[in-house]
Parts: C-alpha cells; sequence; structure tokens
C-alpha cells in the first residue's frame, strides 16, 4: 500500500503534465501484477467498492473522535479522506515486551482490493477500520480515497492512459480502443505493453474510436483558410460524443471515451444503424418550425452528470446528434478517407435515421477568409460558439495534429464583478480559499444590491490565489462551513474581471441568467466596487 500511497501524494504535489506521466510510468515499471493494474483501476475511476461509503466513514471516524471536535477539523481541512487520516486516533492495544506497542504488517493495495470487492455493507467498514490502525497518515488518506472514489489528484483517465502508452512505448490510439473490452487488473494489457504477450484482442463491441481534435486558429494561420482547402462548419455549444452500434451494442462516449450511455437512453434507443458517428449532443426545444430548434446548453445541463433519468426530463429535455463525421460504416473502416469523401458517405448514412434524433451538421459557405470572420462574429444562433475548418483531404487521425482542423471560437465575453463568496478547495487547494461567487449590482443607485451571476475556481496564477486567500480572510464578514461571505459594498469590495464563452436564462439562479464557462481574467484592484457592472448589462447580452 505505501507504494500507491506514495504515488497519490507525489501526482498530488506535482503540477506539470509531464511530471504526473513519469510518476505513473515508474510506478506500472516498479509495481507487481496485480498491483499495478489495481492502481490504475482506481486512478481511471474503475474501481467499484460498493461496501464503504462517505456516511460509515463519518459514523466510523465517531467512535474514535468527539463528533464536534471532528467537525471543526473537517470544515478547517476540506476534505474527508484528509481529514479522517490526519485526525484518526490509534487504538490503545495490548503492549509488548517494554511498553512498546506491537507492530501490524501493512496491508496491500491487492489485499485492500480484493478483500472489498466481496465484503457486505456491514462487514466493510470494520474491514477499513482494522486497516486505518495498521496505516500511517498517507497509507490511511490513499485507503480512504480509494474507498472513496474520489482521488482528486489531478489525472484524468485519458493521462493515464497516455503514461500506459509511454511505459510500452505504444500508441495510445490503441490502448483507447481496447480499454472498454478490458477489466481490472489489466493482467494481459501489461503483458503486452511489456512485448511478454500478443496485443489483447477487444472483447469490447461497439469500441471508442479516439477522437480528433483541433487547433485553435492564430493569426499567422489565417492565410492557410482558403475556401479550396478548407470546409467550414458552424461549432455548436454541446458536448462532443461519438454514438456507435455493433453487434446489436450501443454505446455513446464522451470525448474522453468514458461510456456515458446510461445518461442518454433516448438517443441509445434511437441508435437503429451500424457504424460510428462523430458529432454534437444537444437538446432540442419544442417547436412548430421544421426542423430542430437547438437548447441552450443550460438545457443540456439538466441530461449532463447523472445516474438515471426521469421520463420527464427525457420529455422536457430531449437530446440529438448533430452529426460532424462518420467513422465506421457498418463493417468498414472509414476513418482514412478524405473529409470530403467521408462527409458525402456521412449525407447518406443520415438519410436512413431519425431525423428529430439525428441530423447533419451543415456546411458554411465562404469564398474569403474575411466572410467566415463576419460570420464568426454573428453566427445565426446563440447556441454557436464560433467556427470550425477543415481541410477537405484529412484523414481522421487521433489526437489534435497541426493543420487539417482549426477551432476559431468567438472572443469571450467579459464583466466586471464583485466577489462575494469564497469557499476551500480541495486536493492540494484544501487550504485556500479557491472557489469564488461573485454578483454584479441591481437596483438603483442610491440602494444598490448584489446578485450572484457566477461561479469560478481558475484563471489566475498561484499568486494571485495566495493573494486572493488573504483577500477572503482579511475581509470575511460571515461563516457558513467551508465558505465564507467578503465584505461587499459599493464602497470596498474586489472587482474580478470574469471571462465567459456565453450566458442563458436561469429560474435556478436569482439573478435570472446562468454563465458559461466562467473564468477569473484579471484581479481589478484598481477599480472600486461601485464601477462594476450591473445586472442590465447582462440581460443585454440574452437580448
Amino acid at each position: 500500500m505505501k507504494r500507491f500511497a506514495d504515488l497519490l501524494d507525489r501526482l498530488v504535489l506535482t503540477p506539470s503534465r509531464n511530471g504526473k506521466l513519469r510518476l505513473m510510468v515508474d510506478f506500472f515499471a516498479e509495481a507487481p501484477d496485480p498491483e499495478r493494474g489495481y492502481g490504475l483501476a482506481a486512478i481511471t475511476g474503475g474501481l467499484d467498492i460498493p461496501g464503504v461509503k462517505p456516511a460509515m466513514l463519518r459514523a466510523l471516524m465517531a467512535t474514535r473522535m468527539d463528533e464536534v471536535l471532528f467537525g471543526y477539523s473537517y470544515d478547517y481541512v476540506g476534505d474527508l479522506a484528509e481529514t479522517i487520516a490526519l485526525a484518526w486516533p490509534e487504538r490503545q492495544g495490548a503492549a509488548g515486551e517494554g511498553g512498546e506497542q506491537p507492530e501490524a504488517e501493512e496491508p496491500s493495495l491487492t489485499e485492500i482490493v480484493e478483500t472489498l470487492s466481496h465484503v457486505s455493507r456491514a462487514e466493510g467498514p470494520k474491514r477499513v477500520e482494522a486497516w486505518l490502525d495498521r496505516l500511517d497518515s498517507s497509507g490511511r488518506y490513499a485507503l480512504l480515497k480509494l474507498v472513496t472514489g474520489g482521488l482528486r489528484i489531478g489525472v484524468s483517465s485519458r493521462l493515464a492512459k497516455q503514461a500506459l502508452a509511454d511505459f510500452g512505448a505504444k500508441d495510445v490510439a490503441e490502448i483507447e480502443e481496447l480499454w472498454h473490452g478490458l477489466e481490472p487488473p489489466y493482467t494481459t494489457l501489461f503483458a503486452w505493453l511489456e512485448d511478454v504477450a500478443e496485443k489483447p484482442v477487444s472483447a469490447a463491441l461497439a469500441p471508442f474510436r479516439p477522437v480528433m481534435l483541433s487547433q485553435p486558429l492564430e493569426a499567422p494561420d489565417y492565410g492557410r483558410i482558403v475556401a479550396e482547402d478548407y470546409a467550414a462548419e458552424w461549432k455548436w455549444d454541446g458536448i462532443r460524443i461519438q454514438a456507435t452500434r455493433d453487434g446489436g451494442v450501443c454505446r455513446l462516449y464522451s470525448r474522453t471515451g468514458d461510456d456515458i450511455s446510461g445518461a442518454f437512453p433516448d438517443l441509445v434507443e434511437a441508435m437503429d444503424f451500424d457504424g460510428t458517428l462523430d458529432g454534437e449532443l444537444l437538446v432540442a426545444r419544442p417547436s412548430r418550425e421544421p426542423g430542430i430548434v437547438v437548447g441552450t446548453f443550460s438545457d443540456l445541463q439538466q441530461r449532463l452528470n447523472r445516474k438515471a433519468v426521469s421520463t420527464a426530463v427525457m420529455k422536457k429535455h430531449p437530446v440529438f446528434l448533430r452529426a460532424y463525421d462518420l467513422l465506421q460504416d457498418g463493417p468498414e473502416n472509414l476513418r482514412a478517407l478524405p473529409f470530403a469523401e467521408r462527409r458525402a458517405r456521412l449525407e447518406r448514412f443520415l438519410d436512413t435515421l431519425d431525423p428529430a434524433r439525428f441530423d447533419l451538421s451543415p456546411i458554411v459557405p465562404f469564398e474569403a477568409f474575411d466572410e467566415l470572420a463576419d460570420k464568426r462574429a454573428n453566427p445565426p444562433h446563440p447556441v454557436i460558439e464560433g467556427l470550425m475548418l477543415k481541410r477537405w483531404d484529412s484523414a481522421y487521425v487521433a489526437g489534435r495534429p497541426k493543420g487539417p482542423w482549426f477551432k476559431w471560437k468567438k472572443d469571450p465575453h467579459l464583466v466586471d464583478a464583485v466577489l462575494m463568496y469564497a469557499q476551500r478547495g480541495h486536493g492540494k487547494r484544501s487550504s485556500f480559499y479557491s472557489d469564488y461567487t461573485f454578483g454584479v449590482w441591481t437596483g438603483p443607485e442610491d440602494a444598490l444590491e448584489l446578485v450572484p451571476v457566477g461561479k469560478a475556481y481558475f484563471g489566475f496564477t498561484d499568486e494571485e490565489l495566495k493573494q486572493l486567500d488573504r483577500y477572503v480572510r482579511d475581509n470575511t464578514i460571515e461563516r457558513f462551513g467551508p465558505v465564507r461571505s467578503v465584505r461587499a459594498e459599493p464602497d470596498h469590495g474586489l472587482v474580478l474581471e470574469v471571462a465567459f464563452e456565453g450566458l442563458a436564462r436561469s429560474t435556478r439562479h436569482k439573478s435570472g441568467v446562468a454563465m458559461r464557462f466562467p473564468r477569473v481574467s484579471r484581479l481589478r484592484w484598481d477599480k472600486p466596487a461601485f464601477e462594476a457592472d450591473r445586472l442590465e448589462t447582462l440581460q443585454a447580452m440574452l437580448e
């Protein structure tokens, strides 16, 4: 367990992507089977330990520590696993000769995972309690993160797959296509990566095909975009997904290869085809107009991150796929074909599908680059966030190659808002107030009132985070657990310049608006709070 605990500690404290990759590669090289496979499963969210839940851990802690004292500690630390790991008091047992406590052998990662995979909910907490007594604080933290599934170590499933590719000197696309047919502890995968066995045969029907991504279009590349070479499409503000059906098995994948089929059964049910479509998941709004009327990203959020979806929600927010590309047509792999040919095949492919669930992303005609600049600045629909530019002769290549595809997003909106609330972060940010709720002014000039319009937790440097944390502590007026209310008045407050991609109406927020991808753009220490923007400014953007 110590090796896995050390890995987690170092991953949390290593900010660079390459540093995290090196740590994982070293772990895969040093840890034996099946330990490294279980560690990989924990990092990628592939472990399911139903016998232990956070509420059980709180109840377990109550048998060892005063609940009020634990509550204060949890409030300060901000993370359940970290609090228990630090505060766990060892049980006083029988002392050995000389008065010292007998040392118990530390459990291994393999022992923990294989034991918890079959224990009952009644037995699970007892096993965890015994292990907590045998581990140091670092091991306890790793154990608790393992059983709750909330690692928060800054490692995505995609990054872990890249580490596997680096470890075995393989193409990450090969690993992604195999992934959904593999199970922990991945012994056949590691045998192939170490060149001691043949490549595993994918056991999964409807496998994930690694997606092709685009590069941001920048000024030096403007001259390359000519109509003879590039097609233009609208960049829709939904989520990029892949819909694939193979041998009667239907799956929807996110762009990172996560299976999200369970959240969208209405779309899965309509997948009456054999092949793989690449496109944008969007919500359709009821309308008497012909064709599909696209809902906002706020509408789509009602469907995201749900394990189960009610019939009422599916009826109110029906989803559909706006298709960009055709990767597989029956048994035929089309990815090596040029985009122009794949596009023609896609048009024919969609003719046979339900038009309420699958439609075609239109080509945006242009003759000169200046026309595209005008279209980008004035798109015909509020759910468009820019343009996609694709070479007509480009193959569908996994990853982000330079040149074949560009994205040209609209410039972000900017608004000056006032900091209202701050909340403790998680992981390495657990000792800082790093999540910020901000608002804009409303009401008459002699009775101004702030209404919250968004929340952001990135966009600032580490040094700015320290400055913000100090400001929050020095200007706190109320405390609500891990949240602090900050002094925010017309003559006293911190103005944040906030960038965001879009705005939608919202009945859930007092302001009536919800921001898309807000982030802190600048700290306006120079600007008095009363000069921040008013709600009417945002309402005008809606209009």
